[in-house]
This record gives structure tokens, C-alpha cells and sequence, in this order.
């Protein structure tokens, strides 16, 4: 009676081994666009921010927590929001439907949804 030889796997392809290794159950991250130039100006311009404060702001900084504005900062935020893209940016009236924990954690990509669309200006 013979015996059955052992004949080892043969390896995998390995377009099969870098597929595999890439293939995961999470989402993969989605670029967030910077900030508009001209809200990052404004920021840091009523913010009376020192050089280099102006790299904080992303999309995800909230106005609070992060840029640290006060009361004094946000309602001259709105003067000028209105002042450069017009009457119908209205932070006061988003601030305003808010309670405390969505107050507190308003971002500049909330501010920046209020804006008309850069190319209707």
C-alpha cells in the first residue's frame, strides 16, 4: 500500500494578501474642507487673535471650547458675518434656537453653512 505524499499549500497570490489586508469594516475618512479664508480673516480679526491663532481654526473648532470667543466676540462676529456676506447670515437667530450644550458646541463649520455659496457673491 502506498502512502499519500504531503504536498504543502501552494502561497497565496499576493494581490490577494494587499487586497485582504486593505479590506475593513470602517468607513473610510472623508476630507474635510479648510475653512474659507475670508471666515478665518473675520475670525481672527474679532478675535483680536495673536500670529499664528488663525491655524486652530478648522471646521470641527468649536466657537467656544476651542477659539474660546466670548459674548463680546460672537455678537461682533454677527455685526460683521452680515457686514461682508449680507442680512441673511444671521448668527443671532441660529444662537438663539440653541440650548446650552449646542451652544457650546456650535464649530465654524456651523457658521460656515450660514454663508451664501462662494460663487453667488
Amino acid at each position: 500500500m502506498e502512502r499519500a505524499r504531503f504536498v504543502p499549500p501552494s502561497p497565496r497570490p499576493r494581490f490577494v494578501e494587499t487586497v485582504e489586508s486593505q479590506m475593513t469594516d470602517r468607513e473610510p475618512p472623508i476630507a474635510v474642507p479648510p475653512v474659507r479664508p475670508a471666515l478665518v480673516s473675520l475670525l481672527a480679526d474679532v478675535a483680536q487673535a495673536p500670529p499664528g491663532w488663525a491655524a486652530g481654526v478648522t471646521p470641527q473648532a468649536r466657537l467656544d471650547g476651542d477659539l474660546l470667543l466670548d459674548e463680546t466676540e460672537l455678537a461682533a462676529l454677527h455685526e460683521r458675518l452680515r457686514r461682508d456676506f449680507g442680512p441673511s447670515v444671521d448668527l443671532a437667530a441660529l444662537r438663539a434656537g440653541l440650548d446650552l450644550a449646542a451652544l457650546e458646541a456650535l464649530t465654524v463649520a456651523d457658521v460656515e453653512r450660514l454663508l451664501p455659496a462662494q460663487d453667488a457673491r
